[in-house]
């Protein structure tokens, strides 16, 4: 059986935790942090895919 070929821009932004889920980092913490509240900096941290999602982005990324 072929290899399967993963999505480009999924495999730049989804990667598995350790307990083997997936996740994935939200956009903003890259610059201009002085001048965020503290709440838009906490909201920041990594999302822990869900369920259906997960499924989903196992198929675009499978070897993420």
């Amino acid at each position: 059986m072929p290899k399967l070929k993963s999505h480009s821009g999924a495999k730049k932004r989804v990667f598995r935790t350790g307990k083997g889920r997936i996740a994935l980092k939200r956009r903003g913490r890259g610059h201009l942090l002085q001048q965020k509240s503290k709440r838009q900096k906490s909201l920041q941290r990594t999302l822990i895919v869900s369920g259906v999602h997960q499924r989903m982005l196992s198929s675009l990324a499978p070897y993420a």
